[in-house]
């Protein structure tokens, strides 16, 4: 059980790595084919906007794999509780606010891997 526990932990991580790398360094490459529904001319001003949000995605990520690396087993769950609710309260606001497919992709992993600590 531990061990799928630590596996959905570790997928959220990865996401999150992932969004930090594609807001900070891919914004004006890779970003446009991701988010088809912007504008093209939209990347290159809002660049430094995504790189801030790219940064507290990686603040995410590192809470994350800090949990890891937490000997006390319980408070190592509490760490990651707390990073998973705060993962899952973006996601949900950015599904009210820019998209309903943030909600699938951020805030739903989180609410799978915290449901999966809290009753298995």
């Amino acid at each position: 059980m531990l061990l799928l526990i630590k596996f959905l932990i570790g997928f959220c991580a990865l996401e999150h790595l992932y969004i930090l790398w594609l807001e900070m360094f891919a914004w004006t490459t890779r970003a446009p084919k991701v988010f088809k529904q912007l504008p093209a001319h939209l990347f290159e001003p809002t660049k430094t906007l995504a790189g801030n949000q790219g940064l507290y995605n990686g603040f995410l990520a590192s809470g994350l794999i800090w949990s890891f690396f937490i000997e006390d087993a319980e408070w190592s769950l509490k760490v990651a509780a707390f990073f998973l609710i705060c993962i899952a309260i973006a996601g949900i606001y950015g599904a009210l606010t820019a998209g309903k497919r943030i909600f699938f992709v951020q805030a739903l992993p989180a609410l799978i891997a915290l449901a999966v600590m809290l009753f298995l």
